[in-house]
């Protein structure tokens, strides 16, 4: 099936995320756009217009009731689903990198970056407490003096936030007590993305390293590794398959010169368990920045350096075989 392609960016997409439903998928770019779309037939819903930087990240909460988006204008922004109306700013000293709500939508965590003499920090608000947001004061910062967060999701049940680092660590941090938990360095560059498994109980994270590794999110434990010719950008687990998707491409400043033919802007397919590829997507005309699958597991969409963003619709039982010993 031919591929959607969404056109509501001018600049190169930095975070796709479908709702849990996945009736809808939000789209955040450099250009100060966040959008909304649905995503059965790529129609755009709306826009949450407000941000005065590029949008680093986006996330939206369990019920689609609340959208959080983080961005270079220094703060993180919530707002109203349904009505694009900007619920709460919260404003910040550098950049927001990453944002998620968890898994209850009542606390969200945030991270900003390590820029202008500031440090990095992990923020946490709880929604319920009107007075944190007016004050604008975290009931939790964590400062991160190592080395800044670049990618984090949270953990199952809420208990703790899993962030990859710049220098290659992969930290635990509690989302109670702000103590690290658990604390692994498996790459060896910086890690670009995180992504949980749907049930919660597997990350996935991407490197500039060239690879993408598989975890257990409780135990920080290595499962599997995902080895490319290229950094990757981002990488997503499949809900209903033992299969990953990888994006990744070589630094959007070189870029230029390469032709389209091997730029290699493809998205990969790999078996989760074999740790093989067994499939390719073409489609962008830059580097992929982040992937994502559609919760029923039947659709993934990337987002490109190009601006685009492309829903590849596909048969996932088509893939299920076994490899040969």
């Amino acid at each position: 099936m031919k591929p959607i392609l969404l056109q509501g960016h001018e600049r190169s997409i930095t975070q796709i995320k479908y709702n849990r439903e996945g009736d809808l998928l939000f789209s955040v770019a450099k250009d100060t756009v966040v959008n909304g779309w649905y995503s059965v037939n790529g129609e755009r819903l709306g826009t949450y217009n407000g941000h005065t930087g590029a949008v680093w990240c986006v996330d939206c909460d369990w019920d689609t009731k609340n959208v959080l988006t983080g961005s270079a204008d220094n703060s993180c922004r919530l707002w109203d689903c349904e009505t694009g109306k900007q619920l709460a700013l919260l404003e910040t000293s550098s950049a927001v990198r990453t944002c998620g709500f968890d898994f209850s939508g009542n606390i969200i965590m945030f991270s900003t970056d390590k820029q202008m003499g500031y440090q990095c920090f992990l923020n946490f608000f709880d929604l319920r407490d009107p007075q944190q947001i007016k004050d604008n004061q975290p009931y939790m910062s964590v400062p991160c003096s190592e080395s800044k967060i670049t990618s984090a999701v949270w953990g199952p049940l809420g208990e703790f936030v899993i962030a990859g680092h710049e220098n290659g660590e992969i930290n635990q941090f509690s989302a109670k007590s702000g103590e690290v938990l658990k604390k692994i360095k498996e790459h060896t560059k910086q890690i670009n993305d995180m992504q949980s498994s749907v049930d919660l109980t597997m990350v996935i994270s991407a490197s500039k390293d060239n690879t993408a590794k598989l975890f257990d999110s409780t135990s920080l434990d290595h499962i599997k590794t995902f080895k490319t010719e290229r950094p990757v950008n981002s990488a997503a687990i499949s809900p209903i398959m033992d299969h990953v998707v990888m994006g990744g491409g070589q630094e959007a400043m070189e870029v230029t010169t390469t032709s389209t033919r091997i730029g290699k802007f493809e998205a990969r397919f790999f078996h989760a368990a074999y740790e093989e590829e067994f499939g390719r997507v073409k489609g962008h005309f830059g580097p992929i920045n982040c992937v994502a699958f559609h919760p029923d597991g039947k659709s993934y969409s990337s987002g490109g350096e190009d601006g685009y963003v492309r829903i590849h619709y596909f048969d996932p039982h088509y893939f299920d075989f076994e490899l040969e010993a």
